[in-house]
């Protein structure tokens, strides 16, 4: 077990220094599209301001996340882009399914390790 902890580890560092996770891209409209392709965060817009991101769930179960923008929404997510990186706040904690819990950050998939 110990050895899959420590390939575990030096996976996320390799991965965190190396390449992104996630790159942003922009599309009007009003309905996310049908499939969303791997390392992109959708950030759709509606007259130029964003309402939704959606992505694909980074632990490789195929559900897509779909994360409301808007001012009032609960819960809403926080997204800032730096040079097409996103940033999301809080973090995503799905409560269905894989039950995933990540945060993103300048591009990059960062994994709360499960409570003991």
């Amino acid at each position: 077990m110990w050895f899959v902890k420590r390939c575990r580890a030096a996976w996320e560092w390799l991965s965190s220094h190396w390449g992104y996770d996630l790159r942003v891209v922009d599309l009007a409209g009003e309905e996310i599209p049908a499939a969303i392709p791997s390392k992109k965060l959708i950030c759709m817009l509606d007259e130029g301001e964003p309402w939704v991101a959606a992505m694909a769930c980074p632990c490789g179960c195929g559900d897509v996340i779909e994360l409301m923008l808007l001012e009032g929404a609960k819960p809403r997510w926080d997204l800032i882009v730096d040079r097409g990186l996103p940033t999301l706040t809080p973090s995503v904690w799905r409560n269905v399914g894989c039950r995933s819990h990540f945060w993103v950050k300048r591009g990059h998939i960062h994994w709360v390790r499960a409570a003991r």
